[in-house]
């Protein structure tokens, strides 16, 4: 299988560069997977397409402002630093430019509070960090950090929340779960009110995000690992949906990562936080989820891949070529799409 089989043209207007004000009046593709049909909505609508026999899981993960511009001690040479992973022993995995000038033993410092000594050099602009820092590292990223925003973002974010869902909890990624930013507690409520059982899992959203594919085959691709928890209530509830056959509907691709590599590993849901490297694309046999709500994903993605697995390559690949005609806004800031 090709990697230039999901590839497609897009203009780059449609590359949406700012959130919309009411995040539910997105736009929503709605796919069925089944007969390929389309049709078009407003976000909001998808309360329509839920009905009580559906369990509708969503990643609550919290994004780090974890991008941070510092200089090095010894030249004064403006350095980025963008937090990736905490190791742990105050260890921290991140990318790096311009990567050539931090050597290990380099020192850049971000303000009075926080500074960091390259520990580790690694390939592709990683370094590994030891952080330096007086206080709560959180906080200090909270006041200094900026959102790590995605290279075809050129403008700035006037509110870091907007970069957030209304539902994120626990400080780990490096970017956000964007299926989920169309949801508004407004939207949410009237959806549980409706008898749609709602759960939370928890993925952080790592490196791989930022790396295209960079081989011509599929199969060849080696797919990063992210870390994932599942807490043992919603293992249980998520346990009871599928032997009443309720249908599982996934919000975002990190959501649908995270129930296929527990179901997939144990043929059950449980307990547990460990790592995934599951790499869905087309001949992937689904386990549990029967529907996803999805941004547009860049061309040549592993994400484009799995929605193509999902609805099927030709469904995906033409209903893209509608949102283009239509006008559709892609990626993070984007409009949404609903493969049912």
């Amino acid at each position: 299988m090709k990697v230039e089989d999901f590839n497609y043209d897009l203009p780059e207007e449609l590359i949406a560069q700012t959130p919309l004000k009411d995040r539910s009046t997105s736009r929503l593709l709605v796919l069925d997977k089944n007969d390929g049909s389309i049709s078009h909505k407003t976000f909001k609508d998808i309360i329509d397409y839920l009905t009580p026999n559906d369990v509708l899981v969503l990643n609550d993960t919290k994004v780090i402002p974890s991008r941070l511009y510092g200089k090095k001690i010894d030249t004064d040479a403006n350095i980025e630093v963008l937090l990736l992973k905490e190791l742990g022993n105050d260890l921290w995995e991140a990318l790096t430019k311009p990567a050539r000038r931090v050597k290990v033993g380099t020192i850049i410092k971000f303000n009075d509070k926080l500074s960091c000594e390259c520990v580790e050099e690694r390939d592709e602009g990683i370094r590994i960090f030891k952080m330096i820092y007086q206080g709560i590292l959180l906080e200090i990223l909270e006041e200094i950090g900026m959102m790590p925003l995605p290279p075809y973002i050129h403008e700035k974010l006037k509110d870091n929340n907007r970069y957030q869902t209304v539902y994120a909890r626990d400080y780990g990624s490096a970017a956000a779960p964007t299926a989920g930013l169309h949801f508004t507690k407004e939207l949410l409520k009237a959806i549980q009110d409706k008898g749609v059982e709602i759960e939370y899992v928890t993925l952080n959203v790592g490196l791989g995000t930022f790396r295209p594919v960079q081989v011509d085959n599929v199969e060849d691709h080696n797919m990063h690992t992210e870390k994932y928890h599942m807490s043992k209530d919603v293992a249980e509830r998520l346990n009871l949906a599928v032997k009443n056959n309720k249908r599982i509907i996934a919000v975002g691709t990190t959501s649908t990562r995270t129930l296929e590599s527990i179901y997939t590993k144990y043929h059950t849901f449980k307990e547990c936080t460990e790592d995934t490297n599951i790499f869905i694309y087309p001949g992937y046999e689904w386990k549990v989820v029967k529907g996803l709500i999805t941004n547009f994903h860049l061309p040549k993605s592993t994400l484009i891949m799995l929605v193509s697995s999902l609805a099927g390559k030709e469904n995906i690949m033409n209903a893209y070529k509608v949102a283009i005609e239509e006008k559709y806004r892609f990626f993070s800031f984007g409009d949404a799409m609903f493969i049912k």
